[in-house]
């Protein structure tokens, strides 16, 4: 509202999302689990189209998963923007303008994944957001 004077912005909670995507919920082939994901993904956005908005903020890492699905209930022209992209075009922005900090950061390092829960479970989420195999390392923490 700062940014924009008079701009009016509806809200909506969509506290399953989260765990229908950690769930599997997503892409699965269950006639069951898909019809879930259906009404719940519908009952959000219903408020949100009936109130006539232009533009959906996705405003969790977990939304851009359910995109696909969340489109389907989106009415055409509506802007949807996944906060992802957002946060990483600001944090581009953020470093031509502190280019000490940006100098701070790590190139072409590798990453290692430590977890302490089920290795393989991890693996799973870690593909659905990374879209890659990764290879995880269990640890116990005592």
């Amino acid at each position: 509202r700062q940014l924009v004077p008079g701009v009016e912005i509806t809200a909506r909670a969509c506290p399953l999302f989260v765990p229908l995507v950690e769930a599997g919920y997503v892409d699965h082939s269950e006639a069951g689990k898909q019809q879930i994901t259906k009404l719940v993904i519908a009952q959000y956005l219903t408020e949100i189209r009936d109130a006539g908005v232009d533009t959906l903020i996705l405003g969790c890492t977990h939304y851009p998963i359910l995109l696909p699905k969340i489109l389907k209930y989106t009415p055409p022209g509506v802007r949807i923007i996944p906060q992802g992209e957002y946060v990483a075009s600001s944090l581009k922005d953020y470093f031509v303008r502190h280019p000490e900090i940006e100098q701070k950061c790590t190139r072409n390092a590798t990453c290692r994944y430590l977890t302490t829960e089920n290795a393989d479970k991890f693996a799973e989420g870690a593909r659905m957001f990374l879209h890659e195999h990764v290879n995880i390392e269990h640890i116990d923490l005592e």
